[in-house]
């Protein structure tokens, strides 16, 4: 059986030369041992060969098919460096990537920067003037805030969050009663008291690359925003509009898939910076479960949604698996 499986390997690397050399196979491909096997067959098992190729380059890249994954249909090959996918209901890992290894973060980092503003208990409605502090002199990136915009406290976590406004993120930062370094301090405090071990961050907008997190740290981050109603709402708004002195301001929500009728998103954030490539996360509703998806350091600007499609479909297509894994936890739990 074993001497035909690589005589079948053989036929195969065969088939596949004279294919490339510009001869077409037709009816039925006869092998030195006499076996007659139509080219279908041979076709299904060269991509069952290919499968688990890819399968253990996947593993040998981080990602991890141990508990659910291990026993899933085609585990989705993702082009984000990073990623964690997690049931936000009772914590199975479905899908990890490198989800240990600390890496830049872009602008996910606003979240938290949400949350601290949220956890203050500050007059949403003061209003707060964009001042030269708040110019991005790191990356020296553009904004349509001009210095001396008089925007509510509101409008700056609107476009923070649903736009990445890296100015109105600062802004946040800078009018924080403590001061600049308090609200950073915070930021820090907060980590830790979510247990994001492996994460640091250095400024509100994340156009710094020392804000660094780990895939796993930063579902525990979504997890955590997703308790705050605002920050639900405003992640998820496709669009919104400010009136400036000067002229009416439309924005757009950063991530397409808020406006896909075919998701159903409950958080969402994105980010991008060169060291830190393009960024993805979200808490949304698959198969009639609460999920997290962390995609970090994806290729390409659209790659991110590529992968979280990718995801979604896999969930979709092996619920059944995830039921019957979430069982045997529940029972080894109670054993």
């Amino acid at each position: 059986m074993l001497f035909r499986f690589f005589r079948l390997i053989f036929f195969i690397r065969w088939e596949v030369t004279f294919l490339c050399a510009g001869y077409k196979i037709r009816g039925m491909i006869t092998t030195a041992g006499g076996i007659n096997m139509r080219l279908a067959n041979i076709v299904v098992a060269a991509w069952a060969l290919a499968s688990l190729a890819a399968i253990g380059a996947a593993q040998g890249a981080g990602i991890h098919y141990h508990g659910v994954a291990s026993f899933t249909k085609r585990v989705p090959h993702l082009r984000s460096s990073y990623a964690y996918v997690v049931d936000q209901q009772n914590g199975l890992t479905l899908y990890a990537k490198k989800p240990e290894v600390r890496t830049p973060i872009a602008s996910i980092t606003k979240l938290m920067t949400a949350m601290v503003v949220l956890d203050a208990h500050l007059r949403l409605g003061k209003k707060i003037t964009i001042a030269a502090v708040d110019k991005d002199r790191v990356k020296n990136t553009v904004s349509r805030l001009r210095i001396g915009t008089r925007l509510s406290r509101q409008e700056l976590l609107q476009l923070a969050l649903m736009s990445s406004e890296n100015r109105a993120a600062a802004a946040l930062a800078h009018s924080y009663p403590a001061g600049y370094a308090a609200f950073i301090a915070a930021m820090n405090r907060k980590a830790r008291q979510l247990s994001m071990t492996h994460t640091h961050f250095v400024d509100p907008t994340g156009l710094h690359s020392a804000n660094q997190s780990t895939a796993e740290d930063l579902a525990k981050m979504v997890k955590a925003a997703y308790r705050y109603p605002l920050i639900r709402r405003i992640t998820t708004t496709r669009h919104y509009t400010v009136e400036t002195k000067r002229a009416a301001l439309p924005y757009r929500n950063t991530n397409i898939l808020v406006r896909n009728h075919r998701w159903k998103i409950g958080l969402s954030k994105t980010g991008f910076i060169n060291e830190a490539g393009h960024c993805l996360v979200m808490q949304a509703r698959i198969a009639h479960r609460p999920i997290i998806i962390v995609l970090l350091d994806s290729v390409g600007k659209y790659s991110r949604i590529g992968d979280a499609n990718r995801i979604k479909h896999w969930i979709e297509h092996n619920e059944p698996a995830f039921t019957a894994a979430l069982r045997r936890r529940i029972a080894a739990n109670n054993s």
